[in-house]
């Protein structure tokens, strides 16, 4: 798990935050700043959960304080990760902002729609989180790799851009507002059990396409990345429960198992 550090700051809001409400993820943001003015936004919405992937500055840092305007139950939780995978291995279920076009088949929602969603899949036990991409340029293609459903915020198509703080706002108002109607579980989604976290995603993904790799299936080795995202995409849009995980890597050790006595 990642680590959580403290640093003096402002004097606090007295805001709290939910209980049951998604992470925010920030990968490698670049400036203080910035994170201090997420920070903002998230307690806008009793967001509390913010983790940072390697952020560029390190953590923590106190360019960050000011522009919280005092979020500190925010700032002090702040959980630290090495990479996305490590910080994402809890979830249940990913939410990639993205406005660029990927090359890859997966769900794509409206900020809104996803927002309902997350409230719905809280409800039967799991853990939803929302990752943002650096400054810069966005996320990498590895990054969305690891997300269940990409996100878009519809705005102006002749002039769309949003800096991280204000993304951040526009998802944790959608998430606060969303309380306010969703009443009904999505059937969709297993009641009555735990749905598999990413780690156990993981796992999964590597046992499998390590026997893929021991049968020759993934080649040439160029299109070999390609290949595996397109398969932990196809299992990623199933909401997989912790339990059809372990019957899926028990049919893949089973199938080794007869092929080797042959």
């Amino acid at each position: 798990m990642g680590k959580t550090n403290k640093t003096r700051r402002l004097p606090k809001s007295s805001a709290t935050v939910a209980k049951d409400a998604p992470s925010i993820i920030l990968i490698n943001p670049q400036l203080g700043e910035n994170i201090g003015m997420a920070a903002r936004a998230m307690l806008n919405n009793a967001l509390g959960s913010l983790r940072l992937v390697a952020p560029v500055h390190g953590w923590p840092n106190e360019h960050a304080i000011k522009p919280s305007a005092g979020a500190e139950v925010v700032l002090d939780a702040v959980q630290v990760f090495d990479n996305t995978k490590q910080a994402v291995a809890d979830l249940s279920h990913v939410y990639a902002t993205t406005a660029r076009d990927r090359d890859m088949t997966k769900r794509v929602l409206t900020a809104r729609a996803a927002a309902n969603e997350m409230r719905c899949v809280i409800a039967v036990g799991g853990k939803p989180g929302m990752i943002f991409g650096r400054e810069s340029w966005g996320l990498s293609n590895d990054d969305v790799a690891l997300a269940d459903t990409l996100v878009t915020i519809p705005m102006n198509p002749a002039f769309s851009s949003l800096n991280l703080a204000q993304a951040v706002l526009l998802m944790g108002y959608e998430w606060f507002q969303s309380g306010n109607k969703t009443e009904e579980v999505d059937t969709r989604i297993p009641k009555n059990t735990r749905l598999a976290n990413k780690n156990e995603l993981i796992g999964l993904f590597e046992h499998l396409e390590k026997e893929l790799d021991n049968c020759g299936f993934l080649r040439p080795p160029e299109k070999r990345p390609t290949m595996v995202n397109n398969i932990r995409n196809i299992f990623q849009r199933t909401n997989m429960t912790e339990q059809e995980v372990r019957t899926f890597r028990g049919i893949i050790s089973g199938l080794v198992r007869h092929h080797e006595r042959k």
